[in-house]
């Protein structure tokens, strides 16, 4: 059974109630973000990578610490490329079982693993994607208090169901607007066909005059900050 009829749903009604998130950019630019999650991955990754440098994009990463260990030159190579990096967790627990211990540690785990791997400033590395969209209140409440930012989405084509390069494809087309942040994945579940995806929808979203931001552009552009 597929739930991607439901996501724009339910991003209607999670963006209102959980103002902290960040779920999407402006509405009064054609600026959209691709962001990617679950990576890095040794097969998927490279493929998408030089799929994103052929259209001259920057997306953003959430990485899982356990991969950056993995494959510490991939992880490389996507920040010298020049694209936003933020914390996925360490090994893809959701948040919501997760003790306030735990918490902090997984995602202290996956900042020391790509400052070291990449060379940067930990206190950069401030976004995060819960994994599975899962959070709570008190989640949220502790990444505020130290200092992370919380990143949603508002389109989720649910490509690790592996529908196929043109469903998801389609998918997007379907939903997207001013300020729209794409998920995609480049991991074990779904990035099997992420370049090929990528690939495809680049084209159109541009022919459609839309222009891609990293996520800490589009933070930075909104009107409160």
């Amino acid at each position: 059974m597929s739930f991607a009829p439901i996501y724009p749903f339910l991003h209607r009604l999670l963006k209102p109630t959980f103002p902290q998130c960040l779920w999407s950019g402006r509405d009064d630019s054609p600026t959209i973000a691709l962001t990617f999650d679950d990576g890095p991955h040794p097969q998927y990754t490279p493929l998408l990578l030089d799929v994103l440098d052929h259209h001259k994009i920057s997306a953003t990463f959430f990485w899982l610490g356990a991969c950056v260990e993995d494959y510490p030159d991939l992880a490389r190579q996507v920040y010298q490329r020049g694209h936003w990096i933020g914390l996925h967790g360490y090994d893809h627990q959701a948040f919501t079982g997760l003790t306030a211990t735990e918490l902090k540690a997984t995602l202290n785990l996956t900042k020391t693993a790509i400052a070291k791997t990449c060379q940067i400033n930990p206190k950069t590395l401030i976004d995060v994607r819960p994994p599975y969209g899962l959070f709570a209140p008190q989640t949220l409440s502790y990444l505020q208090r130290w200092n992370y930012r919380t990143v949603m989405w508002s389109i989720i084509p649910e490509d690790w169901a592996r529908p196929g390069s043109s469903i998801v494809v389609q998918r997007v087309l379907n939903q997207i607007q001013n300020g729209s942040i794409i998920v995609l994945h480049d991991g074990a579940d779904g990035g099997e066909d992420v370049a090929e995806t990528v690939d495809r929808l680049v084209p159109e979203l541009l022919q459609k005059g839309y222009h891609f931001s990293t996520i800490d552009q589009v933070w930075s552009a909104l009107p409160h900050l």
